[in-house]
């Protein structure tokens, strides 16, 4: 096997009317997928890694091989780019979420398609690329261990988004919610890094905000406890993703706090409890909302909640009563969205076996600027006008007041960000 230099060049997708919603949410957090698999190339490899969200892509720089990896919002956009590199005689490798939902659509646009997770064959596409006989689809028959899962490359980290680190310990999610992709993309097999792995890399970052980048820190509470225990000693801040029934455990919130827990991301989804039995959530309890959060702040930990707008049983009332919720409660911070059926979801087979599809353009498919389904119970307008509300007043001045007034976390973490989305909201109400 030939061990000359080669030059691969990485590039985490995000098309510009992606990167324009996104900049209403302040926190674009490092995606570590390019930098995590950039740690399986051969030292022979010389890589590099083009965030489209801090920097364009140079297609007149000579490379060897090209892998993209992009979400289905910016599909059309990753395409392009994709066909470019390919008109010039470049290779090129498409992965990631959408790759994974349409893999015969990504196809017409790739020398080669990674379809699921990548860990296993990426080192040995690699390999076989370099021998000139890599196959056109790799696709994951098992999900893979975590066990020797390496550091991401921090040198291929680019963006500046508040934050000094981002890793993973665990990955996966044990429910099956119909809209969510993780569903369909790990099949609801949760894996973990070893404890002691994770405290190595989380201690390796100079800074001391830390984003634990899983989708849910508590799948597995006994892992999680421990985890905790070996990060306390680094004396450092981080917020993660968890489900509500952490709320119901005392000592993960305790273990949590003391190692340095500011924050935590919880999907409510919705405050009817027809809405979450719908999308077969039915394990948030909406009436134990309050005092799950309540529980989560006496810890002295905040909570952003994650709301979507637009479930079947969703009618126009349903935008301020969920604002009046959010601002009782107390609760720091929240992300809006519009439901998505994104394809190869039950949601979306669901919605098309229903006629209720109103596009397939995919770059329409971002949850935050466009409606592509028909709810039941209000116009595809109302729904949008709704989200837009639900913004605005959240991120207002009167609401940001009455809500870090009760705040059991030190304005010094909770202010800046209720002020940066506040000013994203209204930039953004100026210019529609």
């Amino acid at each position: 096997m030939s061990t000359a230099t080669r030059t691969l060049l990485l590039i985490t997708v995000s098309s510009p009317d992606i990167q324009r919603v996104r900049r209403s949410r302040v926190l674009n957090f490092q995606q570590i997928t390019m930098p995590y698999l950039a740690a399986f190339a051969p030292p022979h490899w010389t890589v590099t890694h083009t965030d489209e969200m801090v920097s364009p892509v140079d297609f007149a720089k000579p490379v060897d091989l090209v892998a993209i990896t992009f979400h289905t919002p910016s599909a059309p956009h990753a395409y392009v780019i994709a066909d470019r590199f390919r008109q010039q005689g470049t290779p090129v490798v498409l992965g990631g979420p959408h790759v994974t939902l349409m893999p015969e659509e990504a196809q017409a646009h790739a020398d080669v398609i990674f379809v699921g997770e990548a860990e296993i064959q990426w080192p040995q596409f690699l390999r076989e690329f370099e021998e000139g006989r890599h196959r056109p689809r790799y696709c994951a028959t098992e999900p893979p261990s975590l066990e020797n899962a390496p550091m991401a490359r921090k040198d291929l980290f680019h963006r500046r988004d508040h934050t000094n680190g981002v890793l993973f310990a665990t990955r996966g999610c044990p429910y099956h919610c119909e809209f969510c992709t993780l569903a369909v993309m790990y099949q609801s097999h949760v894996r973990q890094r070893p404890v002691a792995a994770v405290a190595e890399e989380f201690a390796s970052f100079p800074g001391k905000v830390i984003i634990l980048w899983d989708d849910n820190i508590a799948s597995d509470m006994d892992y999680a406890k421990t985890l905790f225990r070996a990060l306390t000693p680094h004396r450092k801040w981080w917020s993660s993703q968890a489900s509500i029934q952490v709320a119901s455990d005392d000592e993960f919130l305790e273990l949590a706090a003391k190692s340095g827990c500011k924050q935590l991301f919880v999907g409510l989804e919705s405050i009817s409890q027809a809405s979450v039995n719908e999308v077969q959530k039915r394990f948030n309890h909406v009436s134990d909302y309050g005092r799950a959060i309540e529980r989560i702040h006496s810890h002295g930990i905040a909570v952003q909640v994650g709301i979507v707008f637009g479930f079947d049983h969703d009618g126009p009332a349903i935008f301020e009563e969920t604002l009046d919720f959010l601002e009782s409660a107390g609760v720091q911070n929240a992300t809006f969205n519009i439901l998505t059926p994104f394809p190869g979801t039950r949601l979306y087979q669901r919605l098309e076996a229903e006629g209720r599809i109103l596009t397939r353009d995919w770059s329409k498919y971002n949850g935050r600027a466009d409606v592509v389904f028909q709810p039941r119970l209000m116009s595809p307008e109302q729904l949008l006008a709704g989200y837009q509300y639900a913004n605005h007043r959240f991120y207002s001045w009167r609401s940001v007041c009455r809500r870090l007034a009760r705040s059991p976390v030190g304005l010094y973490w909770t202010l800046p960000l209720n002020l940066a989305y506040g000013f994203a909201a209204s930039r953004h109400r100026l210019k529609s």
